[in-house]
């Protein structure tokens, strides 16, 4: 099958408007100067491999109509078979709006290929085609980062807080002693092949740990009552620690340019102190602190448990935000995010906020605003929300959300922003709104129940195949402009129109959360075998092309499969 025929059924009948295809009609009024239409290719680059992900950036000039795309295959190195990837995301140059300072981005096609293998050469092939001229080929190859660890074999030395400083400037791996250690500020580095180790079973004590500066220091199973601060660290760890933060520091943190780089935080379980009430909710909440708080690039967020905070997982805003590109966000376990669960805000290019479970909190996924994208939504889970689960605020440009589920009250599929947000593409999420009792959470609506509350997506934005509904409540609702009562109506608007209806029977008893200031244990939100969302996604490559029965599922998740592990994985398992 050619590759262009390939594009047109894995992303839809709207496939030219899906992946940065978008017709001239759409454009904004035409500029003084003529069009520069044909593309004019530039430098191939793929920057901040992580662990499990990789990015490629294709600079362009022209292409001011956006009809270039740019469609991608991938193999492992020495492999002979290729994958299919999604194509780049065309992001055109651009600016933000209102922000400190004004952020700016290049002309370029963008996008990352997704669920790697650690420590695995790729073959990349990228090929570009644009009708008006300038189509070419390139072959880059990157690797992915390995999964940080001490060698094995490693000689251990024993540590206590009586001669902890002496231990660290020896350097190795320093099995602590039981105790209390006080605040340390770590001033040694490790080196790559042999990381400065700071291990415990867990009884080993911080009041607060340093991390500034450093290289290749690893923190693993300490208990901090405090932050771990990691401004200008790179290549550190902080792995199976148990973080608890008791006013509105931050736990595990690296709040202002530059930030952190190529980091690895894991399975640790971070705790704060924001309860879960009407009152802590929401931008002027009574609620407390970040729990893992991080600006900068090739960062790695993975299967931790974070809760009780007003923010559980976030990057920075305005003059706070360094270079955030290439960051991953994934496996993680959220309950109890007063404002955000997860604020993936000022994020510039790459970023992957993939296979998180979120419960009882405020906003599920933040991005306030993207600055050009892509930044990518991808199988969240997401059940008792009070606000929205979609915050695309402050101008957000190049949002991508596939295969999320959401059950609510208020709205389903939500996003209130006035100003519009642009270039977001929606494809395969399952949303479920219903009664929200007239209550305003934290002094916020979370709208009046209805299927889709999208108040004012801008002209590239791309919603279809998607399964929404609403239990309780009539299936009615708002995309910009276009009010719809019914299927029927929804589809026959500019987005969606091959969405599907559905209600709470898509599941297997599972509860509405009409009571939402409970504190819900996280649900079993897989689709029940034969319900109205199996085999009715629309095929993306490298996202659901590993589907069983007659096609993928729509939501997070495939009917009949394990459910993902969330929050900290069983000793021994990285």
């Amino acid at each position: 099958m050619r590759i262009a025929t390939c594009c047109r059924r894995w992303c839809g009948a709207d496939w030219r408007v899906g992946f940065g295809l978008v017709a001239a009609a759409l454009l904004s009024a035409p500029s003084a100067l003529p069009a520069d239409n044909a593309t004019i290719p530039g430098e191939v680059a793929t920057p901040y491999p992580t662990i499990i992900h990789l990015a490629v950036e294709w600079k362009i000039q022209g292409d001011d109509n956006l009809n270039g795309v740019v469609t991608v295959r991938f193999r492992r190195a020495g492999d002979a078979q290729w994958r299919s990837g999604l194509p780049l995301r065309r992001v055109p140059a651009g600016q933000s709006q209102g922000t400190r300072p004004i952020f700016k981005w290049d002309n370029k096609h963008s996008g990352s290929l997704f669920d790697l293998q650690p420590d695995t050469e790729y073959e990349i092939e990228l090929t570009l085609n644009d009708p008006d001229g300038g189509s070419a080929q390139r072959v880059v190859r990157a690797r992915t980062r390995p999964v940080p660890r001490a060698p094995a074999g490693a000689p251990v030395r024993q540590a206590s807080p009586e001669n902890i400083r002496d231990a660290i400037r020896a350097g190795g791996v320093l099995m602590l002693a039981d105790g209390n250690y006080g605040e340390l500020a770590v001033e040694t580095d490790g080196k790559p092949d042999m990381p400065l180790v700071l291990r415990s079973r867990g009884k080993a004590v911080f009041d607060r740990i340093s991390l500034r500066g450093r290289r290749h220091v690893h923190l693993d199973g300490l208990t901090v009552n405090g932050r771990i601060d990691l401004l200008e660290a790179e290549n550190c760890v902080v792995r199976r620690c148990r973080v608890t933060t008791t006013g509105h520091e931050s736990g595990i943190a690296a709040t202002r340019p530059p930030g952190a780089k190529n980091c690895y935080i894991a399975d640790n379980v971070v705790t704060g102190p924001t309860p879960w009430t009407n009152e802590a909710m929401g931008a002027s909440g009574k609620n407390m602190g970040e729990g893992i708080q991080i600006t900068g690039p090739g960062n790695v967020i993975c299967f931790n448990r974070v809760s009780n905070y007003r923010d559980c997982i976030s990057t920075m805003e305005d003059t706070g935000a360094g270079q955030q590109v290439c960051i991953d966000i994934y496996n993680n376990d959220i309950s109890v995010g007063a404002d955000d669960a997860i604020e993936a805000d000022f994020c510039m290019s790459n970023c992957r906020i993939v296979r998180n479970r979120i419960t009882n909190s405020f906003v599920g996924l933040s991005s306030q605003p993207g600055l050009g994208g892509p930044t990518y939504f991808i199988r969240n889970v997401m059940y008792n929300l009070t606000y929205v689960p979609f915050k695309l605020h402050r101008f957000s440009q190049g949002d991508v959300c596939l295969h999320n589920t959401v059950v609510k009250c208020g709205d389903g599929m939500a996003c209130f922003a006035g100003q519009p947000f642009d270039f977001a593409f929606f494809r395969n999420n399952l949303c479920i709104g219903g009664p929200a009792g007239g209550v305003r959470w934290g002094g916020y609506g979370s709208g009046g129940g209805g299927a889709v509350q999208m108040v004012a997506p801008g002209p590239h934005c791309d919603f279809d195949y998607d399964a929404l509904g609403t239990y309780q409540t009539p299936f009615a609702g708002r995309f910009g402009q276009q009010r719809f009562n019914g299927l029927e109506e929804l589809r026959r608007g500019p987005h969606e129109r091959h969405a599907i209806q559905v209600d709470m029977s898509v599941f297997d008893n599972v509860a509405f959360p009409d009571k939402p200031l409970t504190l819900y244990a996280p649900p079993d939100l897989r689709p029940r075998p034969g319900s109205a969302v199996v085999d009715k996604a629309v095929l993306l490559p490298n996202i659901n092309d590993d589907f069983e029965g007659a096609g993928p599922d729509i939501g997070a998740y495939e009917a009949g499969r394990p459910l993902p592990h969330y929050g900290p994985r069983p000793e021994g398992i990285d």
